[in-house]
């Protein structure tokens, strides 16, 4: 199919359509990501992750320039909060990093969560895997920033840096609230601030609390407006997937990434199966009698669970001849 030759041969135009095909339409869009399946999982991955204003944008965009000037080719995919009003992603992170799209090896996209919680889009691992097709060697994923609930990255990125910054109150409650155990880089950024030690030295104790493991993770400061310490973030980042390389890391990180994706295509995949074996009457005769007290629901879920159960065995059977 010519989208998919052009997209091997890095055509963003390609890339772009896929990747709205995807958020719109995953079904007709698997067609395509079963053919381009063969020539993935070169990329190496990086979350960029921490609460909302602290500069994650900025420190991608440095640190894509940084890439650029050795020739690496990269993409990011910025996962914005969907608009209320149009269900589109509000691209924010876009406009930010304006200066770099007009780079024909840098390709940027906006996606919107579309309500899914975990700071990223239902769609991310698809738009990893096309973007490492057109052959990105580096893909950033930055999350929206929700703070607890944003751990998915953990199991979508090969390492994940965290970015925290001095002056946003109780700093140390931002980071321990579910995404402090995440890290493998720590960034704080906007470092030339009030409080800055303070807050490194939280971390760091904070840190040294977690079971001991062959990797330390480092806490580095940055001034991403000017540029100060990005080159210090780039070498540890490179250091680190080295690192995870010769201990088998990558490997076990991958295999987690894709277990991840397996169970969520599983989720969906049986939720249009409910829709299309348990009949929409059948469906409302079952509501009106938990209504009208006749069932619970407990027991009405279980039963249906038992109709998914008995497809899946008989599956399991025809599986595996």
């Amino acid at each position: 199919m010519e989208i998919l030759k052009e997209l091997l041969k890095g055509n963003r135009r390609a890339a772009a359509k896929l990747i709205s095909l995807v958020e719109d339409d995953f079904t007709q869009a698997e067609i395509f990501l079963k053919q381009i399946y063969p020539y993935t999982g070169q990329a190496i991955v990086i979350g960029i992750t921490g609460p909302p204003g602290v500069g994650k944008s900025t420190i991608t965009d440095r640190l894509t320039k940084n890439l650029r000037k050795q020739g690496t080719k990269v993409g990011i995919i910025a996962i914005d909060p969907t608009s209320p009003f149009t269900g589109g992603a509000l691209l924010g992170d876009r406009i930010r990093m304006q200066d770099l799209s007009a780079d024909p090896e840098v390709f940027i996209r906006s996606m919107g969560t579309r309500g899914f919680l975990g700071g990223l889009s239902k769609a991310t691992q698809a738009t990893i895997k096309i973007l490492d097709a057109m052959g990105k060697e580096v893909i950033f994923v930055e999350t929206v920033g929700v703070g607890q609930a944003e751990v998915d990255i953990v199991r979508v990125a090969d390492m994940v840096l965290l970015i925290t910054m001095p002056g946003m109150g109780d700093d140390i409650q931002i980071i321990k609230a579910g995404i402090m155990e995440i890290g493998d880089v720590f960034v704080v950024n906007k470092a030339d601030r009030d409080g800055c030690e303070r807050l490194i030295t939280e971390i760091e104790m904070m840190l040294a609390l977690k079971p001991e493991t062959k990797w330390k993770p480092p806490v580095l400061k940055t001034i991403a407006t000017s540029g100060t310490g990005i080159k210090d973030v780039e070498e540890t980042i490179f250091h680190y997937i080295s690192y995870l390389k010769d201990s088998g890391g990558l490997e076990r990180k991958r295999k987690e990434s894709t277990r991840k994706e397996i169970i969520d295509l599983l989720r969906e995949k049986w939720g249009i199966l409910f829709n299309q074996y348990i009949k929409k009457d059948f469906l409302e005769e079952v509501i009106t009698r938990v209504i009208q007290r006749k069932e619970d629901p407990y027991t009405v879920v279980n039963r249906l669970s038992d109709i998914l159960i008995k497809s899946y065995k008989q599956g399991e059977k025809d599986y595996d001849q």
